[in-house]
């Protein structure tokens, strides 16, 4: 029998699908009769120790999983468990992306102090959110409000909510939903307003390429559709040279087109100040195809200009 080390950043919501992701092994391992034991290894992140300062300004790629991939590097665990929008294009040599589960809620989401959605919002309403993605996609739709960094855990966003006086705060769906705090939200914003981030909602499950057991148990985890859809999306993030912390939205969908399935993508770039705005789409049936499609599209109507003046 092999006990896998699991590596999870500290926060609740990542120890949460952290677990989740492990209850979910454990139950393949008991109906395919295979002798594995899980046992969790917290690491705590730059991203996590840095708080006193937006994301945007920490810069770098890989806040979140830089420290986890060295200790996967190094053998101190086998397998880690990341937020797939965490995920740099990237990965260090000898990792490999072993399992995308199957997804959760991709949108973004407002909670309201006062149980107010977007639209009811008053005139100049302070709105706290980490990202620079949806802090341009917000100004862009209501130029009026303030838009405010907040950082911290998802417990501590909340708790400043109620604390330090927003009106309202922005965060992604899928946390609140594997929290079991689906009721504190007050609306989900449509990909039309608020494109999610690259991966928003899926698990990225990662291990060292040349672990074929772990290989093998996490195929068994793997869903083939979220594989694709994220597919598409990392695609356009490989080629903007996109990170986490800039301007770019990106949402693939599968749909039935003639009895076959396709994947859909949209893909924005900004400005941080929402003031200037590219989208673009396309479909196909080759994820990674209609990503550099979306990508070279968005690129020919400027999109490395509004990226270089996020990176300054």
């Amino acid at each position: 029998m092999r006990n896998i080390i699991v590596g999870s950043r500290q926060s609740t919501l990542a120890i949460t699908q952290t677990n989740q992701t492990i209850q979910a092994l454990r139950e393949i391992c008991a109906r395919e009769d295979l002798a594995y034991t899980f046992e969790v290894k917290p690491i705590v992140t730059r991203g996590d120790r840095i708080l006193d300062v937006t994301l945007s300004k920490v810069g770098g790629k890989g806040l979140f999983v830089k420290e986890i991939e060295e200790a996967l590097l190094n053998g101190e665990i086998d397998l880690a468990i990341h937020s797939m929008k965490d995920m740099p294009f990237d990965l260090p040599e000898g990792l490999v992306i072993g399992a995308i589960p199957l997804r959760e809620d991709p949108r973004d989401c407002l909670i309201g102090r006062e149980g107010k959605g977007l639209a009811d919002l008053p005139i100049g309403a302070r709105i706290g959110t980490s990202s620079l993605r949806r802090a341009a996609q917000l100004q862009a739709h209501r130029p009026d409000l303030r838009i405010e960094s907040i950082r911290g855990n998802i417990d501590t966003r909340l708790r400043k909510l109620d604390e330090e006086g927003f009106d309202a705060i922005l965060l992604a769906a899928a946390g609140l939903h594997r929290m079991g705090w689906k009721d504190r939200i007050t609306e989900y914003l449509s990909p039309e307003v608020c494109l999610p981030a690259v991966g928003q909602g899926a698990l990225a499950v990662e291990c060292r390429g040349d672990d074929k057991d772990v290989l093998a148990l996490l195929s068994l985890l793997n869903d083939p559709d979220t594989e694709r859809t994220v597919a598409a999306e990392r695609r356009l993030l490989g080629l903007l040279n996109g990170g986490c912390q800039i301007p770019i939205g990106a949402f693939a969908r599968l749909e039935t087109s003639d009895g076959a399935s396709v994947v859909l993508l949209q893909g924005m770039v900004s400005s941080p100040d929402g003031i200037s705005m590219l989208k673009e789409s396309a479909s196909g049936s080759d994820p990674l195809r209609v990503g550099s499609d979306v990508a070279q599209a968005l690129l020919g109507r400027g999109a490395d200009h509004l990226l270089a003046e996020a990176r300054e």
